[in-house]
C-alpha cells in the first residue's frame, strides 16, 4: 500500500471510532446526545450512529471522484436497521477495504463544501471521526483514551492549523487543561473538546 500519511491518520481515527461504537450497547442507543452533534432535533446517539454509517457508506464513491448528484439518493434512508452496530461495522469493513486500496493522492475528490485532493479529504474526513469517538466514549461512560499514534498524527497534521480550522466552525474555543496534562488532553483542550 502506497504511503500517505492522511491515510494512515483517517484509518487510524476510523478505528478508534468504530472500537468506540462497538461498546455502544442496545440500551445506550436511545440515550440522547447532545444537540451540537446533529441536525436533527433532540438527537439519540442511535442517530449518532447514523450518521457515521452514512458518513462511511459515502466514502468510497466520494473518493472514486463519484459527485453528491452522481450518487443521488444511494445513501440515504435507514442503514442500520435491526443490527445497527453490526451493519455500521459491516459498512465501515468496506470502506477501509477501498482506503486501503490504490488511491491517488491528488485525486481531486468532491465533498459537501468544496472540491480537495484525495489525501487532504481524507485528513478532513479523519478530524470528525478522532474527536467523535472521544467524545462518544466519554457520553456513554466508557474509560476510554485516543491512542497515542492517532494522538501524534492529530499533532503533526491538524494541532499546526487548529486556528484556522476553528475560524470555519470545525472546532469549538479552546479549553483550559491541567498543568500536568498528557498529550492526549492538550490536543482535546486545544481543540475545545477536554472536560473531565
Amino acid at each position: 500500500m502506497p504511503q500517505m500519511k492522511q491515510r494512515e491518520m483517517f484509518l487510524q481515527a476510523d478505528s478508534a471510532l468504530r472500537f468506540v461504537i462497538d461498546r455502544v450497547t442496545s440500551a445506550q442507543l436511545d440515550l440522547p446526545a447532545p444537540a451540537e452533534w446533529s441536525r436533527t432535533a433532540n438527537p439519540t446517539l442511535r442517530d449518532i450512529l447514523a450518521a457515521h454509517a452514512e458518513d462511511e457508506a459515502w466514502l468510497p464513491a466520494v473518493l472514486a471522484g463519484r459527485t453528491i448528484e452522481e450518487v443521488g439518493d444511494t445513501y440515504t434512508g435507514d442503514l442500520l436497521g435491526d443490527d445497527p452496530i453490526g451493519n455500521y461495522d459491516r459498512i465501515n469493513e468496506t470502506t477501509t477495504q477501498v482506503v486501503r486500496g490504490d488511491l491517488d493522492p491528488r485525486r481531486v475528490v468532491h465533498l459537501s463544501y468544496g472540491d480537495y485532493p484525495l489525501a487532504e479529504a481524507l485528513q478532513h474526513t479523519a478530524l470528525y471521526r478522532a474527536f467523535q469517538a472521544w467524545s462518544i466514549a466519554h457520553h456513554i461512560g466508557l474509560d476510554y483514551s485516543l491512542p497515542d499514534p492517532l494522538v501524534e498524527n492529530l499533532w503533526e497534521q491538524i494541532a499546526p492549523d487548529i486556528e484556522m480550522w476553528r475560524s470555519f466552525g470545525v472546532f469549538p474555543a479552546e479549553v483550559a487543561v491541567p498543568a500536568n496534562a498528557n498529550r492526549e488532553v492538550q490536543l482535546l483542550g486545544k481543540a475545545g473538546y477536554w472536560h473531565d
